[in-house]
């Protein structure tokens, strides 16, 4: 929690809890929760079991000023405290304590991890704790923190010291966590035994009727029951007065009323036992003005009362389990029970996906319309369907993220056991940034949601249709274990256009060895179609199409197999779709997905099954998207190096004041820039000056030739200008360069000086986006950068195969490869900057925009020619903050 504003959070059982700043309000209520709490907690807490120590304690602490400490409340009761009391400059000391009643749910956790934030972002660097040595519930705590832990004993007491610092352990442990609360507390909204429905009309019309009738013809297996002042039943359904008159515990509430209304029924929801409401009804923030506050006024009831909220404005949810069968929703597209779960933000784009996933026959197991996500958002799903063994894959459909930074880290831990895939809507190029450095107006919406997506192991889709069948290829075949593609058609242009469209999405259609050929001409008919695609010629018999199948996924010379049989009515087409299934159930390791032709459709077979599209184009695009994941799972997960942390304080100490020292747009003079780059390892070339006198002595130095430039951020296309000059080899060009300059600017500006270089140019830079944090760009370099287009983005934390990949994806790969005879360039040495200016985005929250452009990279190293750097406050997420609900409002 970076500022003190209370955080909702989950704790392990999945109760919703506050943790909030203590004040002098809360002075009864804490004195009473040390009165509360059993003797033994009191000693293992003051080291005595005094009553007396304890509210001591309690009012020094109201009294002392200086001393930080947070209090957990649930439902209006404290059940706990922690305090963190400075014990010098760098150093605080930590207590806590937590109630009887709330002990083992991670209560004492959830302070630490909150201490931790709000003592680092006040530059404590350790915290330190004294423990008596029985008390192996509190050690617990900080050893599985994640925070880095020593200890100390003098065989009573353990004295336990941390460090503040948000490391990947931390963060990681933590995210653990919140998996397992999430899980625990959605499910009385994902396996509910029993769904009250509140704002069916009597006569039976009208969104909620329709719901009713859903879930009664749906057959949900548990209770349901209608709410209404006057009706005993709607739909066939019993209804009773008010949620207090419904017999028994209820899990869900839909609620179909007036906006208006919405409140108070979700009180009295709270009050007959409910723990989870979908709230179907609209007139909330989609409509703008007293609608977003009623929403913040829903939400902040439901967290208030323990209640999680599906919605509002919502198509609702479908629960598809065969021991739960639940739709609540006003659609009827009910697709076959399978393993996954959709999210959607649209209603209209989730009916598609359900209707599409019908008629593909593609398993769901839970659909959630997330409507306006008021409270509950796509980031707790995977983390509630993460340790879910019924859900086998996610997809989703999202128009925003709540937050970027922990979707990032919750989809790359989810892609890394069950495929997630997604589309988003709304990033078209109208919402193109513009920005004075070539990496900002490079940076569009779209790429840097593709970055997130690529670096997570999230599959992209265009479309719902395109998610639909890639999910079905997920959901039927075995992941491939290469790019390499065969093809096999009995119509030799089928073959052929399926062989360019592999080409232009990345797969591989590999001539096949000589052997294989030999062996695959005995097969084929009237045609030399053996090299890949294979021709099996238009009179292939059942027999010869089988043993084509056959000996591609026998040869090892292929990853995945794609059959385009056309039905010619020169043989039996049905008989050879029949023995080609045969020969693929022999095989099953290897994908195999088939595009009947000509009327053809594929027999029922008990074999490995093989995955049917109507073109080859989606089979092709499906394949591709799947090969991509299979290499992002086999890809090592080895991170980069993290900064030092006291390096990483120092620089982001300096960060903030040269950003109250900088001019009102935030660029940086070189010298300043270059200081913050070489904390990184990172040397600008040259020597800035101002005067021809300076720039002669400099360039006398450095040895002719040289290149001088302009030196001034803000002056922006300098070359077209005549700002650049590269070869100068003489003391009166050098000072004819600088009158130049001062001709051009009307004034005399600082001059950068530096040796000439030469190399492969890449560019390199960083931007911020609002909502996904930094982007870092690598590209083509030079003045034609934005000509050449030829660039990738990353989202930090970056890996050394995140740089690798990023460096070797570029059109100019091949030059740095070693062109034509040309020396390799230093590649390793490319990629460490790429991962040192990746550290230096996530470090440095102030940094807006870099741009490092050229960097000339040679078979020596890199040499940075050109730096542009600007500082602005923070924006964003904030990648090391404390877990918590998201924020209302």
């Amino acid at each position: 929690m970076s500022s003190l504003a209370p955080a909702d959070v989950l704790l392990a059982d999945g109760t919703l809890a506050v943790l909030r700043p203590l004040g002098p309000e809360d002075a009864a209520n804490l004195h009473a929760l040390h009165d509360r709490v059993s003797d033994d907690a009191i000693r293992m807490r003051f080291f005595a079991p005094s009553r007396q120590a304890a509210h001591d304690y309690v009012d020094h602490l109201l009294r002392r000023e200086g001393s930080l400490a947070l209090v957990a409340e649930v439902r209006g009761e404290l059940v706990g405290l922690g305090t963190a009391e400075p014990i010098n400059e760098t150093t605080c000391e930590v207590a806590f304590l937590v109630a009887d009643e709330t002990r083992g749910q991670g209560v004492g956790t959830l302070l630490l991890e909150h201490l931790a934030g709000l003592t680092r972002d006040r530059g404590f660097t350790h915290l330190e704790a004294d423990v008596l040595s029985e008390n192996r519930a509190m050690l617990a705590v900080f050893k599985e923190s994640g925070l880095s832990v020593t200890r100390a004993s003098d065989g009573s007491t353990v004295v336990v010291g941390l460090t503040t610092e948000a490391g990947a352990d931390l963060l990681a442990r933590a995210d653990q966590r919140e998996f397992r609360a999430e899980a625990a507390s959605l499910a009385p909204m994902l396996r509910p035994r029993s769904v009250a429905v509140v704002g069916a009309r009597s006569d039976e019309t009208g969104i909620g009727a329709t719901v009713l009738r859903a879930i009664r013809s749906g057959g949900f297996q548990g209770q349901v029951v209608a709410v209404h002042p006057r009706a005993a039943e709607i739909v066939g359904v019993k209804a009773f007065p008010t949620m207090a008159d419904v017999p028994g515990p209820v899990d869900l509430v839909v609620l179909c009323v007036p906006a208006t209304a919405a409140d108070d029924v979700l009180r009295q929801a709270a009050a007959a036992g409910a723990r989870a409401a979908v709230v179907v009804s609209s007139g909330f923030s989609e409509l703008g003005g007293d609608g977003v506050s009623r929403q913040r006024s829903l939400a902040a009831t439901a967290r208030s009362l323990g209640i999680r909220m599906i919605g509002p404005n919502c198509l609702g949810l479908l629960l598809n389990a065969p021991d739960v069968r639940l739709n609540a929703t006003f659609q009827e597209s009910i697709p076959p029970s399978g393993g996954l779960a959709i999210a959607s933000q649209s209603g209209g784009v989730g009916i598609v996906m359900l209707d599409l996933a019908r008629e593909v026959g593609l398993g769901v197991r839970t659909f959630v319309s997330l409507g306006n996500k008021a409270d509950v958002s796509s980031n707790d799903l995977l983390a509630a369907w993460y340790d879910d063994p019924d859900v086998t894959a996610a997809a989703l459909y999202l128009e925003s993220f709540g937050n970027a930074v922990k979707f990032g880290r919750f989809a790359r831990t989810f892609a890394e056991r069950k495929p997630l895939l997604a589309v988003v809507g709304g990033r078209s190029s109208g919402g193109k940034r513009a920005g004075a450095s070539h990496t900002a107006s490079a940076a569009s919406p779209a790429v840097g949601v593709s970055a997130l997506f690529a670096q997570s192991g999230v599959i992209e889709c265009l479309d719902a249709e395109e998610l639909a069948r890639t999910a079905l290829l997920l959901a039927e075949q075995p992941l491939p274990q290469g790019r390499r593609l065969g093809i096999v058609s009995n119509a030799g242009g089928m073959g052929v256009l399926a062989a360019d469209a592999a080409d232009q999405l990345g797969l591989e259609v590999p001539e096949l060895s000589a052997d294989l050929q030999a062996r695959i001409a005995a097969l084929v008919q009237g045609t030399t179609g053996t090299a890949n695609p294979i021709d099996a010629g238009a009179g292939a018999s059942p027999e010869a199409m089988s043993g084509l199948v056959d000996v591609m996924l026998s040869s090892g010379e292929v990853d995945a197999l794609l059959l385009v049989p056309v039905a010619t009515g020169v043989t039996d087409g049905t008989e050879s779709l029949r023995a080609m299934l045969r020969a693929r159930a022999d095989h099953p390791d290897l994908p195999v997905v088939m595009v009947p032709l000509g009327g053809l459709q594929v027999p029922a077979s008990d074999g490995a099954p093989v995955t049917t599209y109507r073109t080859t184009a989606s089979a092709v695009r499906a394949l591709s998207r799947v090969v991509r994941y299979a290499e992002w799972l086999a890809a090592p997960r080895e991170a980069g190096d993290p900064t030092d942390a006291e390096l990483r304080r120092t620089v982001q100490r300096r960060a903030a004041d040269l950003l109250l020292e900088a001019d009102k747009d935030g660029w940086l003079p070189p010298e300043q820039a270059a200081a913050l780059l070489a904390d990184y390892g990172i040397a600008a070339m040259g020597e800035t000056v101002v005067g021809a006198e300076a720039a002669v002595e400099a360039a006398t130095r450095m040895g002719y030739p040289v290149a001088m430039k302009v030196a001034d951020p803000e002056v922006v296309h300098k070359t077209d200008r005549g700002l650049v000059r590269i070869g100068v080899s003489g003391d009166m060009q050098v000072a004819a360069a600088v009158a130049d300059f001062a001709a051009e600017l009307g004034t005399v500006p600082p001059v950068l000086v530096q040796p000439m270089a030469s190399g492969v140019e890449v560019a390199l830079g960083v931007v911020r986006d609002p909502a996904l944090g930094p982007l870092v760009m690598v590209a083509a370099g030079g003045v034609a950068t934005d000509v050449w287009d030829d660039r990738v983005f990353l989202v930090p934390p970056l890996s050394h195969a995140d740089a690798s990949r990023a460096v070797r994806s570029l059109r100019i790969w091949p030059l740095l490869e070693g062109y034509r005879g040309s020396a390799p360039a230093d590649v390793a040495s490319l990629e460490r900057l790429v991962l040192a200016v990746g550290r230096l985005a996530a470090d440095v929250r102030e940094l807006a925009e870099l741009d490092l452009n050229p960097v000339m990279v040679s078979p020596d190293g890199y040499a940075v020619v050109d730096v542009k750097m600007r500082l602005s406050a923070p924006v964003g997420p904030d990648p090391t903050a404390p877990r918590q609900l998201r924020p209302l409002g």
